[in-house]
């Protein structure tokens, strides 16, 4: 089963996001199916702050090790797509695919000056579009999942924006519709029922269930950052422990 397919299965297809080789290889000991990258992740353990401040290079670097180390298909976080052209963001993906990359995320705002902002629907829809077609002419295939921040901004409406969106992008040749923030059941059935790309929706803190998402029509759930910064800060408690009691003990216990 290729990657495409396994976001049309009978639950959805949960992402594993990693960071670096020994979090990619636990995830394929658990029995994950696919692994993403986490961004965040990426930039916290390079010491970089998020929103494309990790040279491409750098990135590139940290998901062919991420690649080599299993089996499993690996899409890849490329933020804005590290590029101020369409033509630009094209040979970063190309770049992707020759390590065996199968997907990537793509998101409709970017960072300037310290604050996330939307880039214009119609903007991104036509560089999206502008972006399959350079892959179609050159006969390469990725898995582009198009990451819309209207919820993780807190637009006034933001399923109205989410739908016009999402139907622009899906115009344009996107592959799945990832809606980070959205944890409203009836509004993602509404996402679901009105645009035909695979949902995707992240952890949260109140999240619903796994199997009352597929209910509601999500077909891919990832985890962000979320379980980088447990474990960080699981490593934070051990370390201030092992300080604290002058002792071992609790890396044992």
């Amino acid at each position: 089963m290729d990657f495409t397919q396994l976001h049309h299965q009978n639950s959805p297809l949960l992402i594993a996001n990693v960071w670096d080789v020994s979090s990619a290889r636990a995830a394929q000991q658990a029995g994950y199916r696919a692994l993403g990258t986490s961004s965040a992740a990426i930039a916290a353990m390079l010491g970089y702050e998020d929103g494309e401040f990790i040279p491409f290079d750098e990135l590139l670097y940290i998901v062919s090790r991420i690649k080599s180390a299993g089996s499993l298909p690996l899409t890849v976080d490329i933020e804005a797509g590290y590029g101020q052209t369409a033509s630009e963001i094209v040979d970063n993906i190309k770049r992707l695919i020759q390590t065996g990359v199968v997907g990537i995320n793509i998101e409709d705002s970017l960072v300037a000056e310290g604050v996330r902002q939307l880039i214009s629907p119609a903007l991104f829809a036509t560089r999206l579009q502008d972006i399959r077609s350079h892959l179609m002419r050159e006969n390469l295939s990725v898995f582009i999942n198009v990451r819309t921040d209207t919820y993780l901004l807190n637009h006034p409406q933001p399923l109205q924006e989410t739908l016009l969106r999402g139907q622009l992008y899906q115009q344009a040749g996107a592959d799945g519709l990832f809606v980070p923030c959205l944890t409203a059941e009836n509004e993602m059935a509404v996402l679901s029922r009105e645009i035909i790309l695979p949902l995707n929706v992240m952890c949260m803190p109140d999240l619903p269930r796994f199997d009352v998402l597929w209910k509601v029509g999500v077909k891919r759930i990832s985890m962000g950052n979320f379980v980088h910064g447990a474990l960080q800060s699981k490593l934070e408690e051990m370390l201030q422990s092992i300080g604290s009691q002058q002792s071992f003990s609790g890396v044992f216990h």
